[in-house]
């Protein structure tokens, strides 16, 4: 099938119930079972309503549900929300619930992945018993979050890291920052020859922020300081400023 840039009726998808499902299987798609009890018992989706399935991949496509679970494609279309750049985001835990809302705030504005990491500030230590609990809790509200604002793609959850192992798994074909309350450079001077395509890595501390040895060994490893202005900020919202500062600076919003 052909991919177009638009939908008949332009941005009329938007107004449309999403989903993600992967498989197409005789022109259409059958959605699992938990989301195919939300299109009928919570949206109430007849035969014939339409929805849009993204394919996970960047292609979105316009379909009508025929019973049984399963939605026949209308037509195929690009995907327009995905950014032309790729953010990682290290977040160092926080405490409480607060990562479960910057893991849904830094899906919406478009990051591609999420670690958290546990750094020597960190007052949350997920162990052995927890840690996987807490990441199909993120890779949940990814899900969610990817849905409601209209990804082409899921962002991936990765697994929990220390601070070191994080550090030194930065991408040193793109670009590494660690924001720093005790200075650093500004953001639209390290990212001002950002390219579509270029890969950027963020770091972000958790409440305390960032111990001056683990900000030297990033900068030892090629990762760059970098500011958010004189006032200190939350954790949660610190992730939120940092990464739309930089969709705003590459032209992404």
């Amino acid at each position: 099938m052909d991919t177009i840039k638009r939908t008949a009726g332009d941005n009329e998808q938007w107004r449309y119930p999403r989903f993600f499902c992967g498989d197409i299987s005789g022109g259409g798609f059958t959605l699992t079972p938990s989301d195919l009890r939300h299109a009928e018992k919570v949206l109430r989706i007849k035969r014939g309503g339409k929805a849009v399935i993204c394919d996970g991949r960047g292609t979105d496509y316009l379909c009508a549900y025929t019973g049984g679970g399963v939605f026949e494609i209308i037509e195929a279309f690009s995907n327009a929300a995905e950014p032309d750049i790729r953010v990682r985001l290290f977040q160092c835990l926080p405490k409480s619930d607060k990562m479960d809302f910057i893991v849904q705030k830094a899906v919406e504005l478009g990051v591609s992945e999420i670690v958290p990491v546990i750094s020597a500030r960190c007052v949350s230590r997920p162990d052995g018993k927890s840690g996987p609990a807490k990441s199909e809790r993120y890779r949940k509200i990814a899900y969610e979050a990817a849905k409601q604002c209209g990804r082409g793609k899921i962002p991936a959850i990765g697994e929990f890291s220390d601070f070191k192992a994080a550090v030194r798994s930065f991408d040193r074909a793109g670009t590494g920052i660690i924001f720093y309350e005790c200075g650093g450079e500004r953001l639209n001077d390290i990212v001002k020859n950002a390219k579509p395509g270029a890969a950027i890595d963020v770091f972000i501390g958790s409440e305390g922020g960032f111990e001056t040895a683990e900000v030297d060994l990033a900068r030892r490893l090629g990762i760059t300081p970098a500011t958010l202005g004189k006032r200190i900020l939350r954790v949660d919202t610190a992730s939120v400023a940092a990464i739309s500062v930089l969709m705003n600076l590459t032209g992404n919003i």
